[in-house]
């Protein structure tokens, strides 16, 4: 085992295919995949899945990811304390549902970042995508949530995918509305207020089922609905068609300015919002920072954090 074949894995893991990174890593494709065969060979597992699709890590390899990029970081470490080697350019990938809390913590994570160079990834997605991103490693941690209608499905393909739930926070659900919505007043609403109004939800692509919706009492019929893929196109929408969305009830105008207000919804659901992880991955200083700062938002709103 090498420093350089560590590098090596690492590189396929962050391109996504092993022809991309013996691009980046400008060698040959069949060289690099020797490089990773004697890896194999000499540790006696498999460290990707490769199918006609492309290459995914195993189990076995999502262990050894989390262990080479240890190895790499603490050999930066040392010849940055012994030789002034400038630091490596900081990564970080988070994927998430469609949270404002999420993004704030991602802001606060890079104003007090003290790097010359890095790149970070903030992917909002669908469900389904989440899950895959933190599967195969592209992101270290996704964001989703948890009711006692999806709970069921969703973690029993967490499992199948070796991936664990860490509750954040548990919340009443909420509508979205705009500041100048019929409703806006109100002390709270329920599905019956809603009724005559458009929903807003974000599409979920191939993956449509009702268990990945990213808002809850997602199977309720609606004489009005309106799919969307991301945030800012949902939120034009609540402003110009009166239009509703359920969520979480963070809301963040600092963001998101004063136009969109959050009115609790009369329900006995819950929310269950958490981040998911590899069980066998260890987490980056940069991904247990971002959580810190997740949880330190979350009960700045008011909510207790688990």
């Amino acid at each position: 085992m090498t420093l350089r074949q560590l590098e090596y894995i690492v590189k396929i893991v962050e391109c996504g295919s092993i022809t991309e990174a013996a691009k980046k890593l400008f060698i040959a494709q069949p060289s690099l995949s020797a490089a990773v065969k004697e890896l194999e060979d000499e540790f006696g597992i498999e460290i990707f899945n490769r199918t006609s699709k492309g290459i995914s890590l195993t189990v076995d390899g999502t262990e050894f990811l989390s262990y080479a990029r240890q190895i790499i970081e603490q050999t930066e470490l040392m010849q940055q304390r012994y030789t002034g080697k400038k630091p490596s350019k900081q990564l970080c990938s988070i994927s998430t549902q469609h949270y404002a809390f999420a993004v704030n913590a991602f802001v606060e994570l890079l104003s007090g970042l003290d790097a010359d160079e890095y790149e970070f990834t903030l992917r909002e997605t669908r469900t389904h995508e989440i899950i895959e991103d933190v599967k195969n490693l592209r992101s270290e941690i996704g964001i989703i949530y948890l009711s006692d209608f999806n709970e069921k499905v969703l973690n029993k393909l967490l499992k199948e995918n070796h991936l664990v739930f860490n509750p954040l926070f548990e919340a009443d659900p909420h509508v979205f509305v705009s500041s100048k919505h019929p409703l806006a007043k109100n002390a709270s609403v329920t599905l019956e207020d809603l009724e005559n109004f458009p929903f807003l939800a974000f599409e979920q692509g191939e993956h449509n089922s009702f268990y990945f919706s990213e808002e809850i009492l997602s199977t309720v019929p609606r004489k009005k609905t309106i799919h969307v893929s991301d945030r800012a196109t949902l939120f034009n929408l609540l402003i110009g068609l009166n239009g509703y969305t359920i969520c979480s009830g963070v809301l963040s105008s600092d963001l998101n300015g004063d136009n969109i207000i959050s009115v609790p919804l009369v329900t006995h659901e819950r929310m269950r919002v958490g981040w998911i992880a590899s069980e066998k991955s260890h987490l980056s200083l940069m991904a247990l920072d971002y959580i810190s700062k997740l949880k330190k938002f979350i009960l700045e709103y008011g909510y207790k954090t688990k």
